[in-house]
């Protein structure tokens, strides 16, 4: 099979992973030349592009030959025959690995700038390059992406040598590629253009995909990581929005609750970002005690708002926190901790009063919305809202009661927090 060149490779290649469409998948190319190959995957799938960093160790002698390969976080993988047989001595290893880790570093800071790596904990990561010669470089990379808690890994190249399954059979959870020739000798004879690539190309490709996840919705089932649990979620982004609200649900209610999913529906009308998700897993839920620890919320909550930033298309987003019940008191503590950056907070029915003593260090301006029937809450809002020293408004509405179930009530809520929302995350967007 000859393809006309990388970007032809690609686009072939994206057929062949159609079955990943739809889910919460990031896909990473391998610099400099996977990565306009992952940049046609990424558009066909809809997803995330990012690099992921590896580097060739080349035998000193022979640098074109591999004597294996290192990765970010410290992955390293080394062929030991290669060694053995080219006598390479531990300082000569040390020398040439010291030298790559500083070129890796140095087209970490050239193709991210500022940016963090994309977030793959929990989600289906699609390694991409245009081919595979001796392998340590896809191993490498597999390895670095599971070592960032990927839920599951896919190798994906356009040509390899026909005993690559054997090569790289236990590094990545699926291994795909569209042809493997009996008289494979380089990547290279297998494209008509195979033009050598520079650190202008790679960035022109990852400024591309990032304009184009700007522009185009997401609306889809993901999984949040939280330390060593996964936590189901549905984001939905429309296109061009300006922050991203996240949903802090009480009374151990989860991502489905009827209400919190009407506020949000009218947001993302609004043009703002939501982020629903499962504050406790299933079995934690059961544990009643779990439903009142707002520490334990707000650091679930802070875990998303980082899962968030680390992703590509809503890193520069503005957050906001949307909490109910209880999960407005984890809303409130998770704002008011040093760095949080909240662009506003809004409690719905919520018992700010839990938040206690961390009232006093939220700076992210609040809005109160309580039912005007709900008399108990309403007096411990107003308790809560005195001891805020950030700019904060308390409404009522008129004749609601706790869960807002009176005609029109909760749709009032909704206008109040879109007005809030939009206000201040317009002004806090990058």
């Amino acid at each position: 099979m000859l393809f006309t060149d990388r970007i032809d490779a690609g686009r072939r290649l994206a057929a062949r992973l159609d079955h990943l469409t739809g889910q919460d998948v990031v896909v990473l190319g391998l610099p400099r030349g996977g990565v306009p190959v992952a940049e046609a995957v990424a558009d066909a799938l809809g997803a995330p592009l990012d690099v992921c960093l590896v580097r060739k160790l080349g035998v000193p002698s022979h640098p074109e030959l591999g004597m294996g390969a290192i990765g970010e976080d410290g992955v390293r993988v080394l062929g030991e025959d290669v060694l053995r047989e080219a006598r390479v001595t531990p300082a000569e290893l040390a020398r040439v690995e010291e030298r790559e880790r500083r070129e890796l570093d140095r087209r970490a800071a050239r193709y991210r700038g500022q940016r963090p790596p994309a977030a793959v904990a929990g989600r289906t990561v699609v390694v991409v390059d245009d081919g595979v010669a001796t392998g340590s470089t896809a191993r490498a990379a597999c390895r670095t992406v599971r070592a960032r808690g990927a839920a599951r890994t896919v190798l994906a190249v356009p040509v390899a040598p026909p005993d690559w399954t054997y090569r790289l059979g236990g590094e990545a959870d699926e291994l795909v590629c569209l042809d493997t020739p009996p008289d494979f000798f380089a990547v290279g004879q297998f494209y008509a253009d195979f033009a050598q690539l520079d650190d202008e190309d790679v960035v022109a490709c990852l400024r591309r995909a990032a304009a184009r996840s700007r522009g185009v919705p997401v609306d889809r089932e993901v999984e949040v990581a939280a330390g060593s649990v996964r936590l189901g979620g549905h984001l939905t982004v429309p296109p061009g929005a300006v922050g991203v609200v996240v949903f802090a649900h009480g009374s151990g209610s989860g991502r489905h609750s009827p209400r919190n999913r009407f506020v949000a529906e009218g947001l993302n009308r609004a043009g703002l970002g939501t982020l629903l998700f499962d504050l406790l897993t299933e079995q934690e839920a059961e544990e009643r005690a779990n439903v009142f620890d707002t520490e334990l919320l707000a650091a679930r909550l802070t875990a998303a708002t980082g899962w968030l930033r680390g992703r590509p298309g809503t890193e520069r987003q503005a957050v906001g926190y949307f909490g109910a019940s209880t999960g407005a008191a984890a809303a409130l503590r998770a704002a008011a901790e040093p760095g949080a950056d909240i662009a506003a907070v809004v409690s719905r029915g919520g018992r700010p009063d839990l938040a206690g003593p961390r009232l006093p260090d939220v700076t992210a301006p609040t809005l109160l919305i309580v039912g005007g029937a709900d008399d108990l809450v309403l007096g411990l809002n107003r308790e809560a809202q005195a001891r805020l020293r950030c700019e904060s408004r308390l409404s009522v509405v008129p004749g609601a009661t706790h869960l807002f179930e009176e005609p029109g009530a909760l749709g009032t809520v909704t206008e109040l927090a879109r007005d809030w929302f939009t206000d201040h995350m317009a002004a806090a967007h990058v």
